[in-house]
C-alpha cells in the first residue's frame, strides 16, 4: 500500500494507547525526523508505542491489513529503514526505561533507549556492557546488527553480551529467546537486525567498568600518516585486549587543546581507551605518542560515561551522511594507500576515514555461535561521507565510492550490516556469508510473510 486509510487509522487508535499520528497532524514532520536528513520518506501513519502491549496491537492491525512496515528505535540507522513511505512506521522511540541489576550484573532495557541512557544506568553501579561510541546510537539498532566499540576487544560484541530477548513476531505474539528458550530466534537476532521481529526489552550481561578510564586522542598532521599507519599496524599486534586504539583521518574539529592553526587542517587522529588500571593504560599508549610529531594530544583519566559521549558533537543529527565500509584481515600497504590519497581530498570538514580495530574477544566466538558472522575480522575501514548542503550531495557521495572502490581489492569482501546503506542489498549475502541459509530458513518460520522487510533483509527460504 502507498496510503493508510480512515478506517486503518480509527482501528490503531482504537488499538493502541499511544499516539497514532498522521500526516495532517501538526506534530507529523517532528515525528518522521531521523538522525540521517538524507532520508526524506513520509509515513502514511505512524505509532508511537507506550508498551508492549501497544507493540503487540500495532502488529497485528498492520498483518491484517496488510500494510507496509518500518520500525523505529533510535532512528540512527545509516539506511534510514526506520521509516517507509505510505505505510505504518512503528515508533519505539518512548520505550526508553532501563533498569540494572547490580547483584545479577544485568541490564533490562527497552528499544528506546540509546546508549547514553545505558551507560548512566549501569555506572551508577560502576558497570557497563559492550556498545557502540556515539551516546545518541539507539541501543537496538546497534545490537541487532552485532554492534562493537571501546569494550569489544575485552568483552566481544554487544550481540556476545546479550543473554535474552522479549519480542513481538511478526504473528502478533511475545515470545522470549534465550540460549534456553527458543534458542534458534535467539541465534537469528544476535546480528540478523530486525528481520524477525520488534523487540521490546534486551537484557544484557554486564561488567565492571571504571568510573574512570584512561581514554584520549593523539593527533598527527597528514603529512606523517605513512609512517603513523604503518606503525600503528605493528603496535596494535602487542597490545592486550583492554586497550583499543582507533585511528580517524579527518580535518581537525576545533578540540581546545589544538592550536587555532590546526583548526580544519588535515590530521590523523589516533583515538584510544584503556578500561584497566590506569598507570597500566599510560605505558600501553606510551609508543602512540611517539609515532611522530604530534600537533597535540589530550590524555587522562576520564568518566566513562564523559569517554563515551566524546564523539558526539562530530555525529549530531540533521546532516546528510553517506557511509561505506570493508572489513579488513590487515591493514596492508595497499590500504593505507588509498586511506591516504583520498583523506587529502575530503569533500566536506565532517567527512572522515576511520580505521576500527576489532580482534580480541570477538574474534575468539566460533562463527556459527550467532548470525554475526565476521569473527576474523581484524578491522573496520568505514567512509563517512558528512556535510549539510543538499547541492553536495552528488560530489560527496561521489568521493565516498570511489573511496570504497580503491580500498576494495584491500577487503575480506564482508560487511557490518549497520554500516550498509538502503542501496547495498547486493551486499546481503555478503553480511551473512555461511549463516545466511541458515538465517534465510528460520525467516521463512519466523516472519513467513516478509512483514519486517524493511532493512536490510533476509528473504523467507522458499
Amino acid at each position: 500500500m502507498n496510503s493508510i486509510d480512515r478506517d486503518t487509522i480509527q482501528a490503531l487508535n482504537e488499538s493502541v494507547r499511544g499516539p497514532v499520528i498522521a500526516p495532517s497532524d501538526p506534530e507529523y514532520d517532528q515525528a518522521r525526523s531521523i538522525w540521517n536528513a538524507m532520508v526524506e520518506k513520509r509515513p502514511g501513519a505512524i505509532v508511537r508505542c507506550t508498551g508492549v502491549a501497544d507493540v503487540m496491537q500495532v502488529v497485528q492491525v498492520a498483518k491484517d491489513r496488510d500494510l507496509l512496515v518500518s520500525v523505529r528505535s533510535g532512528g540512527h540507522n545509516i539506511a534510514g529503514n526506520a521509516l517507509c513511505d505510505g505505510g505504518l512506521t512503528i515508533d519505539l522511540s518512548e520505550m526508553k526505561s532501563v533498569h540494572i541489576d547490580p547483584d545479577a550484573r544485568q541490564a533490562y532495557v527497552e528499544p528506546g533507549a540509546n546508549l547514553g541512557d545505558l551507560d548512566h544506568e549501569a555506572q551508577a553501579f560502576g558497570l557497563a556492557t559492550s556498545l557502540g561510541i556515539n551516546s545518541t546510537t539507539g541501543v537496538a539498532g546497534l545490537t541487532l546488527g552485532g554492534g562493537f566499540g571501546w569494550l569489544t576487544r575485552k568483552y566481544g560484541l554487544t550481540v556476545d553480551n546479550l543473554a535474552a530477548v522479549e519480542m513481538v513476531t511478526a504473528d502478533g505474539h511475545r515470545v522470549r529467546a534465550s540460549a534456553d528458550q527458543n534458542p534458534d530466534l535467539f541465534w537469528a537476532i544476535r546480528g540478523g537486525g530486525g528481520n524477525f521481529g520488534i523487540v521490546t526489552q534486551f537484557v544484557f550481561n554486564l561488567h565492571p567498568v571504571g568510573p574512570l578510564v584512561l581514554s584520549g586522542l593523539v593527533v598527527y598532521p597528514l603529512e606523517q600518516a605513512r609512517t603513523l599507519l604503518m606503525q600503528y599496524r605493528e603496535y596494535v599486534d602487542t597490545i592486550p585486549d583492554d586497550i583499543g586504539v582507533w585511528a580517524v583521518l579527518r580535518k581537525a574539529p576545533p578540540l581546545p587543546f589544538l592550536s587555532e592553526s590546526v583548526h580544519g587542517r588535515e590530521v590523523v587522529v589516533f583515538a584510544f581507551m584503556h578500561s584497566g588500571d590506569i598507570e597500566e593504560g599510560q605505558r600501553l599508549i606510551e609508543p602512540v605518542r611517539h609515532f611522530g610529531e604530534p600537533l597535540g594530544e589530550h590524555i587522562g583519566a576520564t568518566p566513562f560515561v564523559a569517554w563515551q559521549q566524546a564523539f558526539d558533537p562530530l555525529l549530531t543529527p540533521g546532516a546528510r551522511n553517506y557511509w561505506k565500509s570493508h572489513n579488513l584481515a590487515e591493514l596492508g600497504d595497499g590500504a593505507i594507500d588509498a586511506v591516504i590519497e583520498y583523506a587529502q581530498k575530503l569533500p566536506s570538514p565532517q567527512c572522515e576515514i576511520f580505521i576500527a580495530l576489532l580482534g580480541g574477544e570477538a574474534n575468539r566466538v566460533a562463527v556459527d555461535s550467532t548470525a554475526y558472522v565476521h569473527r576474523d575480522v581484524k578491522f573496520v575501514l568505514n567512509v563517512h561521507g558528512r556535510w549539510n548542503d543538499p547541492d553536495r550531495d552528488a560530489e560527496c557521495i561521489s568521493w565516498s565510492r570511489d573511496f570504497f572502490e580503491a580500498a576494495k581489492p584491500y577487503a575480506m569482501g564482508g560487511v557490518y550490516v549497520n554500516f550498509m546503506t538502503e542501496e547495498e542489498t547486493d551486499r546481503i549475502g555478503a553480511a551473512y556469508g555461511p549463516n545466511y541459509d541458515r538465517l534465510a530458513r528460520l525467516k521463512r518460520k519466523y516472519d513467513p510473510g516478509n512483514l519486517f522487510r524493511l532493512n536490510q533483509n533476509i528473504k523467507p527460504a522458499a
